[in-house]
């Protein structure tokens, strides 16, 4: 499928945590390319700081909407929001997530819910709620920010990673669903990524942050726009997460697993070996 802007004033690009890391670098790979943008956040100050800056680089109007996705009444927010500007979405990017890290028994139940609404159901629910109308006007597409850990299971993050082995298992379903339809239906599986994320979720000191390769944001933005718009279904950003995506494809998870769990095994920082 060729790459163009679109032609439609109505229509909106929807990018789900899209004030920072790889949600902005995506906002602005698509704002380039001249389509206008909602961006959805929980945070409003930084959430206008960067749909300001957006404006300030790119001819394109920035939409906001504060919400937070883990509830039913964030995700009406959005629609809402969409309905009330008298637009229709065009391309919706499931980037919001969060991590969590530890021994799965000792996880806060709450933040474990939290998390499973974010990373699944809020992507599932708002894909649900605006696909419809992209099979009716048979244009525009769905791009889901997933991770390399959703290709294999993840002693350690083992919530977080099978949240994300559902994003990259439920966009292929998808993507074979309307394989006979002018729509994109994309999953980027990026590896670290050099964000807060990891600082978030607690695991800066961990194995894989050091010896795993990190990518910037912005080519990892770059990359998984130029995928989806060239209509590919699973995007792996950078040569050697691509290698490891392929050893992971083809290892048994009887040597595939272990590794993994060596490498995220929690490690302490300075301040908590003191």
């Amino acid at each position: 499928m060729a790459e163009s802007p679109t032609t439609d004033p109505s229509s909106v690009t929807v990018i789900t945590g899209g004030s920072e890391g790889i949600g902005l670098s995506l906002a602005r790979q698509f704002a380039e390319a001249g389509h206008a943008l909602m961006l959805v956040a929980r945070t409003e100050p930084a959430l206008q700081a960067s749909a300001e800056a957006l404006r300030q680089a790119y001819p394109v109007t920035v939409h906001t909407v504060v919400a937070d996705l883990t509830t039913e009444a964030g995700r009406d927010a959005v629609e809402a929001a969409v309905h009330a500007s008298g637009l229709h979405v065009e391309f919706l990017v499931n980037n919001a997530g969060v991590g969590n890290a530890g021994p799965f028994a000792e996880a806060d139940p709450g933040e474990l819910e939290r998390m499973l609404q974010l990373n699944v159901m809020a992507l599932t629910d708002l894909t649900r709620r605006f696909l419809p109308g992209m099979i009716a006007r048979d244009r525009g597409g769905v791009l889901n920010v997933a991770s390399l850990g959703g290709l294999v299971p993840g002693p350690f993050q083992a919530a977080y990673y099978a949240s994300k082995a559902y994003v990259v298992s439920v966009t292929e379903a998808l993507a074979a669903e309307l394989a006979r339809t002018n729509l994109r239906v994309s999953v980027a599986a990026p590896g670290v990524v050099r964000t807060q994320f990891h600082v978030r979720m607690g695991v800066k000191h961990d194995i894989y942050i050091k010896v795993l390769p990190s990518m910037d944001p912005d080519r990892v933005a770059q990359v998984a726009f130029q995928g989806f718009m060239r209509g590919r279904r699973v995007i792996v950003p950078g040569i050697l997460n691509r290698a490891n995506a392929l050893a992971i494809k083809l290892l048994p998870h009887a040597i595939v697993v272990p590794v993994t769990r060596l490498l995220l095994r929690r490690r302490p920082g300075p301040a908590e070996r003191a």
